[in-house]
C-alpha cells in the first residue's frame, strides 16, 4: 500500500470517514422522511375534505379573495343562476386513463332572487365526456348546488381562439373575454344535483388537481434543510481531510499535494 493510501486509512482518518458516512446517511433518511410527511399531509388533507360537511361558498372565499390554499377540494354550497350561453369545454382531461373533456357552465352566485345582473361568476364543471362532441343541453334557470372548490389552473396554455367554446385549461383569465361579470379566483366541480349532468360522467377524485404544494410546506422545507446539512457534512469532511493530510505530509517533509490540488 502506497503512502497516499496509508494517510487516508489512519485511525484518525477512519473515524472522520465513518462520521461522514453516518452524517450523510442520517441527513438523507431524515430528508426523505420529512418529504414523506409533507406528502402524507397533502393526502390526509384530501381525505379529510372528502368527508367534510359542505359549507357555504361565502364562508370560504369571496368574489375578490385570493384562493385559500387549505380549502382545495372542500365541499361548498352555493345558489344562483346558470349562464348556459357561455358554456365551454376544457380539453385534455384524463379520467380512468381515457382522454376526454370537461363541460363547464358559468354560474352567477347570488343568495336571493332575482339574481343581480352583475353577480360574480364561478365556473362549474358539470362532468366529463370522452365524446369530442358531447350531446348536452346545459342547465338553465336558478339552482342550489353542492360542489367541490378548486383553485384556478395556473399552466402556461392560453386560449388562442376566444370566439370558440373550447379551452385548453381552466384558467380564470380565459373567461374574462367571455363574461361581463367579475369572476371568482376558483372553480367548482359539481356533486349535486346530479340530474343536471345529463349524459356526462361525474369527475372522479383521481381526475381532480393535486392539492397545493403549500399544504404541509414546513415538512418539505425541513426535508430540503436536512439534505443541505448532508452537503455541508461533505464539505466539512473534505476540508478536514485536506488539512489532516497536509499536516501529516508536512511532518514527514513531503509536499502537501492535496492542498495544492484544491
Amino acid at each position: 500500500m502506497n503512502a497516499g493510501w496509508r494517510e487516508w486509512l489512519t485511525a484518525r482518518m477512519l473515524v472522520l470517514h465513518t462520521g461522514l458516512v453516518l452524517a450523510v446517511l442520517a441527513t438523507t433518511w431524515l430528508g426523505f422522511w420529512q418529504v414523506g410527511a409533507w406528502q402524507g399531509h397533502r393526502e390526509d388533507r384530501v381525505e379529510a375534505l372528502a368527508d367534510a360537511e359542505p359549507v357555504p361558498l361565502a364562508s370560504v372565499i369571496g368574489p375578490d379573495d385570493a384562493f385559500p390554499t387549505d380549502d382545495a377540494g372542500r365541499p361548498v354550497t352555493l345558489s344562483g343562476r346558470w349562464l348556459p350561453e357561455d358554456t365551454v369545454e376544457v380539453t385534455g382531461r384524463l379520467q380512468h386513463g381515457d382522454l376526454g373533456r370537461w363541460v363547464v357552465v358559468p354560474f352567477a352566485v347570488c343568495e336571493a332572487e332575482p339574481c343581480a345582473a352583475d353577480a360574480s361568476v364561478v365556473p362549474v364543471v358539470l362532468g366529463w365526456s370522452e365524446d369530442p362532441a358531447p350531446d348536452l343541453s346545459p342547465p338553465t334557470g336558478t339552482a342550489s348546488l353542492v360542489a367541490r372548490l378548486q383553485p384556478a389552473e395556473q399552466d402556461d396554455s392560453t386560449d388562442t381562439d376566444p370566439d370558440d367554446a373550447v379551452l385548453p385549461s381552466l384558467r380564470i383569465p380565459d373567461f374574462v373575454p367571455r363574461l361581463e361579470q367579475d369572476l371568482y379566483s376558483a372553480f367548482v366541480i359539481l356533486d349535486e344535483p346530479a340530474a343536471v349532468r345529463g349524459s356526462l360522467e361525474p369527475v372522479t377524485p383521481s381526475a381532480l388537481p393535486s392539492p397545493p404544494a403549500s399544504t404541509g410546506l414546513r415538512n418539505l422545507l425541513y426535508g430540503v434543510q436536512w439534505w443541505i446539512f448532508g452537503c455541508f457534512a461533505v464539505v466539512v469532511w473534505w476540508r478536514w481531510s485536506r488539512d489532516e493530510l497536509a499536516t501529516a505530509r508536512a511532518q514527514t517533509g513531503e509536499e502537501p499535494r492535496i492542498a495544492s490540488e484544491v
